[in-house]
């Protein structure tokens, strides 16, 4: 028996440990570097900019999905999926469409035009799992990011 719910702050270290395990089946876990302390101020704090939903089974979680909002100057409020995790030993069982479509509702329940998110390339189990919902993909934009180190010698040489 799979339940879906909200995430709540005591959740946070299970939360963070699936973030790790994702990390490491993308090659990345040396990147993590958020911690429960962190996403405790971040998605518990006095402006929370994060929610997630957990999937538990037998009193563990085995899946989260985490998303925040953002604003698209051309369709107004959308809803950004920026992960959704189910435990290797999980996957393949029904758990992560449970927490996809608990996010799409939320994006409806919330008023926004839409739900985001992006996929690496390489992923085709997911990939898959996004084209049975129809997703349009977009390969014409190019992700851009500085971290916070690169801002500070970039503003104070």
């Amino acid at each position: 028996m799979i339940t879906i719910r909200e995430g709540i702050k005591s959740d946070l270290p299970q939360v963070l440990a699936l973030v790790k395990e994702l990390a490491e089946y993308e090659n990345s876990l040396e990147q993590v570097t958020n911690t429960v302390a962190q996403m405790e101020q971040d998605g518990f704090g006095q402006h929370p900019v994060f929610g997630f939903y957990v999937a538990e089974k037998n009193q563990s979680i085995v899946g989260i999905s985490l998303y925040y909002y953002r604003y698209s100057t051309w369709k107004g409020k959308r809803l950004y999926l920026e992960d959704i995790v189910v435990t290797k030993q999980e996957r393949g069982g029904g758990i992560g469409k449970l927490l996809f479509d608990q996010t799409m509702k939320l994006a409806l329940e919330k008023d926004c035009s839409g739900l985001v998110w992006q996929v690496l390339d390489w992923n085709e189990p997911a990939i898959n799992f996004y084209k049975k919902y129809g997703a349009a993909f977009d390969a014409a934009w190019v992700n851009c990011s500085l971290d916070a180190e690169q801002i500070k010698k970039i503003l104070y040489p």
